[in-house]
Order: structure tokens, then sequence, then C-alpha cells
């Protein structure tokens, strides 16, 4: 291949990155910046920002809008419904708009006490017969309420103020039918003479009233998202402060007796029947601790830190039945921060069984992970081994949100994530975790733009995103006409083929590694065996080391001098005592000298 010249290649270089939204860079394009046509889930995508809403294509063009948009969802019927407040995390108003913006249904919380905020959604209760409205909202308490309930008194400057997490359904004349709260699911172990006195780490169905640290106050344990699951009559409601729940509707509804099944909730029938996140919350994990050199700390045992959007994936989706959470990576004590999406199996035991019941996190215990490459600078944690999936990027500053954002499992396979911080929505392909599309919202706080420069986080925010095909119920027979892009410019992103020629492979003198079929391995995935080959420029000494999901080394391939050339090493699946491996996605690692470079493999047994 005939060689570039210096400043040729510093010129294609430039035009090359031009078009990429780096989230290092002080200016980047907005919209649609990637998309591969052949791994991505083609669709329709909807979020709301700065008071609007949006439908657009996989290449940013607005299908319709609607003047309202805070945390939209786009129903079967094909209208949208949304917290009519501008803000997720409060607004007391909800409305239903058709396809044209025509409201078609409204309902506001007018009871004093009561804080709705965050999450909602609109159900089929299924022994109703009928659909649903349900809400989280916050419930004032009362000082003389925490301390009848055993709330610590020293404490008591905080409890004039005291919330506490309702979960309320009324019917769609706005009745409230059902009502769940977590002030009725509380223990306590500082007065042995109060009902709810209990020994926590015995009464993992109850959450502690005297977490150490964090005292019962205003808007307590700041529940930010839920979901229902209509196949088991159950609801996951998730808190920022690291923990989710799963509480029984089904068995404490009764059909037109709202007195019965709010009495019901109250009860032991309404405890968690599953809680994930912090054990050190019912004292069977270790908390998040600063080691004894005090520039480091360790995870413990907690697994989520500000996390939302907690959801079951729905039924005909890969991972069906399993719990998906977004997990910000807040309060960790990592000693850098990075975001997660988690999907969790509830049902695994220690052995990796699935018993079909809920099994207790710690009961099911952990792995110990190493980070995949030094240069993250993360301590070894503790992994739930319940946890069968997770995302993050390899550059730890290129995916972080500290508030907000989303994950939504696709037909497909895919996932679709949305970082609410920097308004980032991107597509992950689940064989090697890479992006095969990705946007950039362009409605800012100083309002619509084609780049975005460096500004504080929450410029561009936006709390969810979903992904519709043109089949879904809400769009047969809509007018799906693709009009102008949200700036008014014409897309310009990047394509799988302008990856595959870029300045790297025509530089003879920079270019270390081979790829193929967009893979240093081939063929990916693969069985029994895979093919690593690299190119070597200048002779150097070279190590090669495979390593496991969780991070721990398996095998080293080669550590020695080569000399210029083309070579080629293939691994069979075998650790470093020839055994075979359980099929999984593993890494390896090239190292010389003077690069570096990680990358994913599938292995199937």
């Amino acid at each position: 291949m005939k060689r570039l010249s210096f400043k040729l290649c510093i010129f294609v270089l430039f035009l090359f990155l031009s078009k990429l939204n780096s989230h290092e860079s002080h200016f980047g394009r907005t919209e649609t910046s990637y998309w591969d046509e052949s791994k991505a889930y083609n669709g329709y995508t909807l979020f709301g920002t700065a008071g609007k809403t949006y439908l657009i294509d996989m290449e940013g063009h607005i299908i319709n809008s609607w003047k309202i948009g805070t945390n939209p969802r786009l129903t079967p019927g094909g209208t949208i419904y949304d917290a009519a407040g501008g803000d997720p995390s409060k607004s007391t108003t909800w409305l239903e708009l058709d396809w044209n913006g025509n409201t078609v249904w409204t309902y506001t919380e007018k009871r004093l006490g009561y804080a709705p905020h965050h999450d909602f959604q609109k159900i089929y209760n299924t022994k109703l017969g009928d659909s649903t409205f349900i809400y989280i909202a916050n419930k004032s308490l009362t000082l003389q309420q925490c301390l009848e309930a055993g709330c610590d008194s020293t404490n008591s400057k905080n409890y004039s103020t005291a919330q506490m997490d309702v979960i309320v359904e009324v019917d769609m004349k706005g009745n409230v039918i059902w009502e769940w709260s977590f002030f009725d699911h509380v223990v306590q172990d500082l007065y042995p003479s109060k009902k709810n006195y209990g020994i926590v780490k015995d009464n993992i169905g109850k959450i502690d009233l005297n977490i150490k640290g964090n005292p019962v106050k205003s808007d307590w344990l700041h529940c930010n998202s839920f979901d229902y699951n209509e196949e088991l009559d159950l609801i996951v409601i998730n808190s920022v402060h690291g923990e989710f729940y799963v509480i029984d509707h089904g068995n404490t509804f009764i059909k037109n007796d709202p007195t019965t099944s709010i009495s019901l909730a109250a009860s032991s029938k309404g405890d968690f029947l599953y809680r994930f996140g912090d054990p050190a919350k019912y004292d069977q994990g270790d908390p998040p601790s600063v080691l004894d050199n005090w520039e480091k700390g360790t995870n413990g045992h907690k697994q989520l830190g500000g996390s939302h959007n907690i959801q079951w994936i729905a039924p005909g989706l890969p991972g069906a039945g399993n719990l998906m959470v977004f997990n910000n990576g807040q309060n960790l004590l990592e000693l850098t921060l990075q975001s997660y999406v988690m999907e969790i199996n509830p049902y695994l035991n220690s052995s990796g069984t699935n018993t079909g019941k809920f099994v207790n996190p710690p009961s099911a215990g952990y792995n110990s992970v190493n980070s995949p490459d030094k240069d993250l600078m993360k301590e070894k944690k503790n992994f739930s081994k319940q946890v069968v999936w997770s995302y993050s990027s390899k550059n730890n500053t290129t995916f972080f949100s500290t508030i907000g954002s989303s994950a939504q499992r696709l037909p497909n396979g895919n996932t679709l994530v949305c970082s609410d911080n920097s308004g980032h929505f991107f597509e992950v392909y689940p064989k090697d975790t890479s992006i095969v599309w990705e946007y950039i919202n362009p409605v800012t706080r100083g309002g619509i733009k084609k780049i975005i420069t460096d500004n504080y986080p929450m410029y561009n925010s936006c709390f969810r995103v979903y992904r519709y095909t043109s089949n879904y119920p809400g769009l047969v027979g809509k007018k799906l006409t693709a009009g102008s892009t949200i700036t008014g410019k014409s897309p310009d992103y990047i394509k799988p083929s302008d990856l595959l020629t870029s300045v790297e492979e025509e530089n003879n003198d920079d270019y270390f590694f081979i790829k193929e079929n967009n893979s240093m391995n081939y063929p990916n995935p693969f069985t029994p065996s895979t093919t690593i080959k690299f190119k070597i420029v200048n002779s150097e000494n070279v190590k090669i080391s495979i390593y496991s999901f969780e991070g721990n080394f398996i095998k080293e391939l080669a550590n020695q001098r080569f000399e210029a050339g083309m070579y080629e090493l293939i691994w069979d699946g075998t650790d470093f005592n020839e055994h075979f491996l359980n099929s999984g996605t593993y890494f390896y690692t090239i190292e010389s000298e003077t690069k570096k470079e990680t990358k994913s493999m599938i292995y199937f047994k």
C-alpha cells in the first residue's frame, strides 16, 4: 500500500475526526454520529427534552413531535403520556396526548401530603380487567409517626420534614384503588418495646429505619423508577441509594375493594420478595470503605450507586424475565467513576442454577473481578454472580452520567442506552459490546445546537429514550414521513466503512495490529479455535494475554521479542493448565513496549 505523506495523513485524520463526537473533545457535532445499518435495530427513537417530545428515525429526521417533554411513553393506541411539570423529578399532573397533540386524558394528585415524582406507568391490571395508572410519590410523615415507628430519637431534627415513598394506583377515572408504602415495611433494632423491633439481617423483607449515615428525612429513599410485570403481577421499585425491591401486587390487590387492598399491601404480604444492590443495608454484606491507603477505596459488596430505570426485560426479548438497571456508578468509592448497564437474574444460586424462585443475592455469592485494563485505575471488586450481563465503555470518560438515564433491551439483542448528563444515546451490540448507533441530543439550555461545546452537565440532558418499530401497534397506520432533522442540517454520520479506511490503516509507520472482519482475531465468535493476527513494524517485545469477562488472568500466549513482520497465534479456548473453559466472553491484550490494545471475543464450547 502506498505511503501517505505526513501532511496528507494529518489532513485526512482531521476530516475523519471532525465527524466524530469525541467525549473528551471541547467541540462535538450533534444528532446522529454513527450508524451501522447491518447491526443496529432499525426503528424510531422517542425522547423528551426541554418540554418537547421527538420521534426520530435512525438518521435523526423528525417523524412527529409533541409540546410536552419530560419522560414520555408511546402507547399501543398511538398516544403519548407524560408528566406535565416539565421536570422528571416532580409533577402532580399527567397528560395523555393523541398523535396530533390533543389531550385525551389527564390526572392530578390533589391529596395533601403526597408529592409525586420521577416515574409513572399505565398498566393493564389483570385482576381488575382494565387499564390503570401507577406512580411514585413521597408521602409526608410527622415527627410523632417517626418516633413511634422506632426512628433514632437522636436524629429527630430530620423528622419534621420526613417523607417516605409510596406507590399509588388509580383507575382511569382517578380513583385510588391500591397503595403500597415503604413506611409499612420497616424494621428497627433500637427499641425492643416497639412492634417492628427485630434483627435487621433476619428481616430482609423490610427496610432498616436507622440505616447508618442515612436517617429518615425529606425524600429519604428518593425512588426514581419502577416497573410492573403483568405476567407475574409484581412491581419492582428502585432507590437512588443503590437498591431495588420486588413487591407483590397481585396478592395484595382485591378487585373493587380499595380499603382491603391497601390494608393487604401494608401487611406482611407486602414485604419485599427480593432486593438487590447493597446488602450492607440489611447487615449481610460489607459497605464501601476507604482502604488503609486512604487514596483508594473498595465497593465492598455494594453493586449499585445512583441507579435508575429498573425494569423487567419483557417477554419475547433476549434475557426475558431478567431485571435490567442503569447503574450510574455514583457513591461506589471507585477511583475513576464510570456508569454501567447491568442485567440480573434474581433466581440464580451460588452454582449458577436457575432455581425458579428469588434467591437472596448474598446467598448467590460474588466473583472477585479485576479491571480489564490497568489504566482504568480501578480496584478489584465483588461482582454478584446474579449479574449475567453488563456494559461499560472501555474508556471510563466516554460513558458516565451522574443522574437519570435509561437502558432498553431490543428484539435483536441490542441494548439502547441513554446517558442523561450529556444527552448521549447509543445502541450496544451484544456479541462484542460494540456501538452500532449513536446520537447526541441537539436541544440544549441555550437552544438547538449543531455543535456542542464544553458545558456543565445536563446542558442537553434527556431523562430516557425508547425505540419503537414501524409495526409497533401505536405506529401502525400513522404517517411516518421523515421531515427535517432537529437542527435542520442534513444527516452526516460515520458508517462502518469509514472506520475500516481510517488513516491508521494507511500509514505503515503507525500501523501495528491487523484487523480482519473488523476484529483482530478471526473467527469471532469462534469454536474450536481463533487466530490472532498482528503485524510488527519494528523489532520489539510483545506480550499477548487472555482474560475472563470478570478480568481474571487466564493464559499467556506469548511474551517475547518479535522481529518486524506478520504473525499469527492460535488460542483454543484453554487456560494455562490446558483445561477447556466454559462458553462466554473473553478479552485478550496485545502489548508491546510502545502500544497496547484490548479486544473481546466470544467462545462457544
